[in-house]
């Protein structure tokens, strides 16, 4: 009998999907279709599968109404929201395509007479996608769209919370006449997962999820030599210098920490403000907090919705009781949210002061609607303070300064730093993190490397 995932939606509680997971047979089948539909796949132009790569964006797009409402029961993300990620998910793939061509063109040495000299990048194979639910389409698009352009297979797996998501990546390339095998899909459990990429026939693996998660995919590759893109945790920091636009700088830090009831691996989950500027950013970012309306995602007006789950939103208490107990203050009431309710994915949002590192809200990834903000007297002390993490995906500097932030920015262990803004991808930028952040790298010309190997041509032309 074939075993079935549910996905619970935060948004009552109830099971919105079921589908029963892959068995050892179906796995098997997938991987033989992907090897062989790859290698007729690869052979076409570049040009011929961004052609079809990009009618199926075009099919995805066209049901962008019905893909919203579908991330807000799965997830819990208010649909005033969601049709943003069906808008981001169009920016990446369109520019991933766009690039694709020169991206993946050869290059060329300096001329040498009576020799011809170049490096082609040869498509891996079969490359497996395991994708995480927080943001369910931007993370996959990141290293679906650009892996098929490079000439690879994709075999696709979900989470568990999120299955219509494959699905519709599946019915897009599918109306777009993309080969059969070229994309497939697998609903599997955790222990399925290492399997299907410890598989021989597959040639790298892009992994976006937790830390631990992280560590399992490392520990199923460890017999072999395949690679993997690891993008994993964050506890991502912004630093208000004394010269910030301060209207600005609270505006965009808050957004940063409660978008996605702070679900997200680069939201902003920590705050340094300059002395001078400190009860300005702690009084402006709890008028950001109590201006939230939480309450069912479904509702136009509702601009914070449940987490994904009940544990998740109790992992999140924990840490807030904790840091209280060691001498934090706790700004919010949850009382000022209706909604909000113990035993429930329904949390208030919260603005933690008088904290430090000792806590584990400043140093262990929270991952929900929970900011703690520290005074800092210069900009060394906040990099000495940003920098004390294991994590280094983000960072945010908030300044009129723009050599500063440079100068500040080079001594920071991230891999991106943002002038004036937080939480944002551009597909022109690489996407990668250092330390427990993870390692490689999606987007840009830069992502397309580790989804190719170069192949040398050295020929000695006849005289």
């Amino acid at each position: 009998m074939a075993t079935v995932q549910q996905t619970i939606s935060p948004v009552d509680g109830r099971i919105y999907v079921e589908r029963p997971v892959a068995g050892a047979a179906e796995v098997e089948h997938a991987l033989a279709r992907a090897s062989a539909a790859q290698r007729d796949w690869r052979a076409l132009d570049v040009a011929q599968r961004c052609a079809l790569l990009s009618r199926a964006v075009d099919a995805f797009v066209a049901e962008r109404a019905a893909i919203a409402g579908e991330i807000t029961w799965q997830m819990g993300r208010p649909i005033a929201q969601s049709p943003g990620e069906v808008r981001g998910f169009e920016e990446r793939a369109r520019y991933m395509l766009a690039i694709a061509p020169a991206a993946l063109a050869p290059l060329r040495p300096e001329p040498m007479p009576g020799f011809e000299r170049w490096i082609e990048r040869v498509a891996l194979g079969v490359v497996a996608v395991v994708a995480p639910w927080n943001y369910p389409y931007l993370t996959a698009v990141n290293a679906v769209i650009p892996a098929l352009a490079a000439g690879n297979a994709v075999v696709l797996k979900h989470s568990h919370q999120t299955p219509l998501c494959a699905e519709r990546f599946a019915a897009a390339f599918e109306h777009a006449g993309l080969p059969p095998g070229v994309f497939q899909y697998l609903h599997l459990p955790q222990e399925d997962t290492a399997r299907l990429i410890a598989d021989p026939r597959i040639a790298f693996v892009c992994f976006t999820g937790s830390v631990a998660g992280g560590h399992a995919v490392q520990r199923a590759l460890a017999d072999g030599f395949v690679s993997a893109g690891l993008e994993l945790g964050g506890k991502d920091p912004a630093y208000i210098r004394g010269d910030a636009d301060l209207a600005h700088a609270i505006d965009s830090v808050a957004d940063g920490v409660f978008f996605n009831s702070g679900q997200s691996c680069c939201g902003i989950e920590r705050i340094y403000a300059h002395a001078s500027v400190y009860e300005a950013v702690v009084e402006g970012v709890v008028a950001f907090a109590r201006r939230l309306r939480l309450g069912d995602p479904t509702a136009s007006d509702t601009t914070l919705g449940p987490m994904v789950r009940t544990a998740a939103a109790q992992s999140v208490r924990v840490q807030v009781r904790e840091a209280v107990q060691q001498g934090a203050r706790a700004l919010l009431r949850s009382d000022e949210f209706a909604a909000a309710a113990d035993g429930t994915p329904y949390l208030a949002p919260q603005v933690l002061v008088d904290v430090d590192h000792r806590m584990r809200v400043m140093t262990e990834e929270t991952f929900g609607p929970v900011v703690g903000i520290m005074r800092v007297g210069s900009d060394d002390e906040a990099v000495a303070l940003m920098n004390d993490s294991r994590y280094g995906l983000t960072a945010a500097i908030y300044s009129r300064d723009p050599g500063a932030a440079r100068r500040i920015g080079s001594r920071l262990d991230t891999g991106t730093v943002f002038l004036n803004r937080c939480d944002h991808l551009d597909p022109a930028l690489a996407w990668t993190g250092v330390k427990d952040s993870g390692r490689g790298c999606t987007l840009s010309s830069v992502g397309y490397e580790s989804l190719t190997r170069p192949r040398s041509f050295h020929f000695r032309l006849p005289t």
